[in-house]
């Protein structure tokens, strides 16, 4: 099979990116299903003959596009704010990075607009105290307007008349919906005239595009958005997005059948983190949270927020590999813990002194939860310069297999430090260069 996907496994933000940016220098295409640009990935790589180490941050493009040979794909599932394509795509090149040429969008991908943005925030306000924390980039009500057979897809921007009259009548709807909020609909149409050229050349045919890049033995890697746990289905709702992040939406996003997938790579921290609002039983208010916080350097890529940490859960990671069915982990950010001399390790949750047998769908059930936690020894070691498997401290490995043992499931990639090269890969004892 020439399919290799790779899923975010908690509630996002595990650095997906990294493990991407290793696999695509083997890939022919690295190809985004879900999500649009509240997804957030950094990637730190050596650029030029002076290999000067540059930071790359992606939140619409497939993040294999730092790899020269590999062309991005944005499929069907993913909603396109078309100027932040265009934002990103430019800051990308000034950077360096030559990628006009081999990047492409499906024509029936749905458009996020502007007026999608504002709904965006007027209906977090609506909320109120219950709000959901979303990143206010109209991803949302853009997937809202899909399933309410209301949105606009990219092929209709190529006919400009039927264009103006569909756009004028969704904008209308949102009025009456939301009161008369601040928005030029001509001028946007007249812009969108003007992004729409720009576009052309970009679009594809993403069912035709995939299955032939697959027909012809090539090598495709998909990328997925945020994570299970913020899944519309199998997350924490209606703390989650608006997208099926799991194997599902590779294959409802993609237009590709279950049986194409070779390989599904579960990517893990070795804590757990999540921004926005939410349940969160293994969350830390204390000054281990704190610790992880700053060490961990977890603010988003897109929003800059804070994110809420704490110790890492494996009922989420059971629930987790119920739906996705990993073939193995990636395990990120194992050297933040180097400090502690006691990492805890959620393994049961216990309501009314029984022992739940799966992950909860109520979160009022999921708010009563008290967790049980497994006590593993640190290594109080720095483990960035490691190069090899073996060479991590005995607590490190235990560490790490006790994760191995309670789901599983092999870990095949372990995150040492921020750089490309700070990965290494269990199963051979090599670092990834």
């Amino acid at each position: 099979m020439t399919v290799t996907v790779v899923l975010g496994s908690q509630w996002g933000d595990e650095g997906k990116g990294k493990l991407v940016d290793i696999l695509s220098g083997e890939a022919d295409v690295c190809a985004r299903c879900a999500g649009g640009n509240n997804a957030g990935h950094t990637i730190v790589v050596p650029v030029g003959p002076e290999k000067v180490k540059t930071t790359f941050a992606f939140h619409l493009l497939p993040s294999g596009l730092v790899n020269p040979k590999c062309i991005g794909l944005i499929g069907s599932g993913v909603v396109v704010h078309i100027p932040s394509f265009f934002d990103e795509l430019d800051a990308l090149e000034k950077q360096g990075l030559q990628c006009s040429d081999r990047l492409f969008i499906s024509d029936r991908a749905h458009l996020v607009f502007d007026f999608h943005q504002i709904v965006d925030g007027l209906k977090e306000v609506e909320l109120g105290g219950s709000s959901i924390g979303t990143t206010k980039k109209g991803i949302g009500p853009a997937y809202s307007g899909k399933a309410s057979r209301s949105g606009l897809r990219v092929h209709h921007l190529f006919d400009h008349d039927t264009f103006a009259q569909k756009f004028r009548k969704v904008v209308e709807g949102r009025f009456k919906r939301y009161g008369h909020f601040e928005y030029d609909t001509e001028a946007e149409i007249e812009r969108y005239k003007h992004l729409a050229q720009r576009l052309r050349p970009f679009v594809v045919d993403s069912v035709a595009y995939i299955h032939g890049a697959l027909a012809a033995q090539k090598k495709v890697l998909v990328e997925g958005a945020n994570a299970l746990m913020l899944d519309l289905d199998f997350g924490t709702y209606p703390y989650v997005t608006s997208s099926s992040t799991t194997i599902g939406g590779v294959c409802t996003g993609l237009g590709i059948p279950p049986k194409a997938i070779g390989k599904t790579i579960g990517v893990v921290k070795a804590y757990t983190t999540r921004v926005g609002g939410g349940p969160f039983p293994t969350e830390q208010l204390n000054d281990v949270g704190v610790l992880l916080q700053e060490i961990g350097k977890e603010y988003g890529v897109t929003t800059g927020r804070r994110r809420r940490c704490g110790w890492l859960d494996l009922v989420v990671m059971k629930h987790s590999g119920l739906i996705n069915g990993y073939d193995s982990f990636n395990l990120t950010k194992l050297d933040v813990l180097d400090t502690l001399a006691e990492i805890k390790v959620g393994v049961k949750y216990m309501v009314d002194g029984k022992e739940l047998p799966y992950f909860p769908a109520d979160l009022d059930v999921l708010s009563k939860v008290e967790v049980v936690y497994e006590t593993l020894p640190g290594w109080q070691t720095p483990i960035t310069s490691t190069t090899s498997y073996d060479d991590l401290p005995e607590n490190c490995k235990k560490y790490v297999e006790f994760i191995e043992t309670f789901l599983d499931t092999p870990i095949e990639w372990i995150g040492v430090g921020p750089g490309r090269e700070s990965m290494i890969q269990k199963t051979t004892g090599n670092v990834s260069k």
